[in-house]
């Protein structure tokens, strides 16, 4: 899973960042996928899944940050945010 974000500041960059956590689908059957598939919304995110729900069942193993596999690289955002006085100290 590729995550990145772009900070631009007066019409220029200044910062970006990228990061790629890696997650490991599990084994499971039709069934549980059917299941799954019915009671999830897997139309309205990117990949189909939602971790924070239950699209983690659909996962063995995860490595990486979780804010970027939501969506956003926030801890590194908030960082560079602080460092030019737009976020809390």
């Amino acid at each position: 899973l590729h995550t990145a974000a772009v900070l631009v500041a007066a019409g220029e960059c200044i910062h970006r960042c990228l990061t790629v956590p890696r997650l490991t689908m599990r084994s499971f059957s039709t069934a549980f996928l059917e299941a799954y598939l019915t009671r999830e919304a897997v139309t309205e995110t990117v990949g189909g899944y939602k971790i924070e729900g239950l699209g983690i069942q659909l996962f063995e193993f995860i490595e990486g940050d979780y804010f970027s596999i939501i969506g956003l690289p926030l801890l590194q955002v908030l960082t560079i945010l602080r460092s030019h006085g737009h976020a809390p100290t």
